[in-house]
């Protein structure tokens, strides 16, 4: 084919080689090699920083089923770094919506360890190592609340029981007991933990958020008011590298096998720019000779 007539390609064309690009790699997952930047290696520091002994980690699952994709392999990840640690989890959700997600990745990890486990204390035990409260409304009132008394906002956990009544919140009363807020959103939420949380009660918080909302982060970061950050997909896949490489955790891994498929689109979309613009240049000279 002459390069001038890819200006009249058919697009279905273009469309069935995008849909390959995308399709292909998910079904047959392929892993990219990863480098780690910054931002995600700080959150992921800090968690590993926190003392199972004295304190807890704070999940904040703040995400629609339409960013799934880029935020809840951010809680699984997470999820998989603390249990392997020891370090006990509370999960809350700000959003309704999140509640029946957050609620299946919580099993999903715990029957990952638990299939590995030799003994009851290498299981991950529900109330013992992991809490999930569910949700409060409105937003605010939580975020500031915890800060008073986590049980008292969270009378009972996401599935009726009474939270006070779970073992590990015997020694989990405030923002006292946490190490850090790990604020996982597709909004702006986790500048609400940084406004209201740590601005009141001194607690560090990290951010996970969308590859759009990354940019209305970075400042936070450069102030330190944000301990580190998963930034989209990517950062999503470097913390499932981390938690691999530290903790030898090789179950599936859903953000980098998601990466295969967006960096191969990109590479097809990239293609077809040049491809188009070689051919339009092409047309006009052509036409200049005429």
């Amino acid at each position: 084919m002459r390069v001038s007539n890819w200006m009249n390609i058919d697009r279905r064309w273009i469309f069935l080689a995008m849909g390959l690009a995308i399709v292909v790699p998910l079904l047959l997952p392929m892993r990219l090699p990863m480098g780690v930047q910054e931002p995600t290696q700080g959150l992921f520091d800090a968690v590993d920083a926190i003392d199972p002994e004295k304190q807890c980690l704070l999940i904040s699952s703040d995400y629609t089923p339409q960013t799934e994709a880029e935020n809840h392999p951010m809680t699984v990840a997470l999820l998989r770094h603390a249990f392997a640690r020891r370090i006990p989890v509370i999960s809350v959700v700000l959003y309704i919506e999140a509640a029946g997600l957050i609620d299946a990745a919580v099993k999903q990890v715990m029957a990952e360890f638990n299939a590995r486990a030799t003994t009851h204390a290498d299981s991950i035990i529900y109330g013992r190592d992991v809490a999930f409260l569910g949700w409060q409304p409105p937003p605010i009132v939580p975020i500031l609340s915890m800060g008073e008394s986590i049980t008292g906002i969270y009378p009972v956990d996401f599935y009726g029981t009474p939270s006070d009544s779970l073992p590990m919140m015997a020694r989990i009363q405030d923002y006292d007991d946490v190490g850090i807020v790990a604020a996982l959103s597709s909004s702006s939420s986790p500048l609400w933990y940084v406004m209201f949380a740590q601005t009141k009660f001194g607690v560090p918080v990290g951010a996970g958020c969308t590859a759009v909302m990354a940019p209305d982060f970075y400042p936070y970061l450069e102030t330190g008011q944000l301990s580190g950050m998963m930034g989209g997909m990517k950062g999503a896949a470097e913390y499932e590298v981390l938690v691999e490489r530290n903790f030898g955790i090789t179950d599936r891994a859903r953000a980098n096998e998601g990466m295969g498929s967006q960096s191969i689109a990109h590479v097809v979309i990239m293609a077809f720019v040049v491809v188009g613009n070689i051919a339009f240049f092409a047309t006009r000279r052509k036409e200049g000779q005429a």
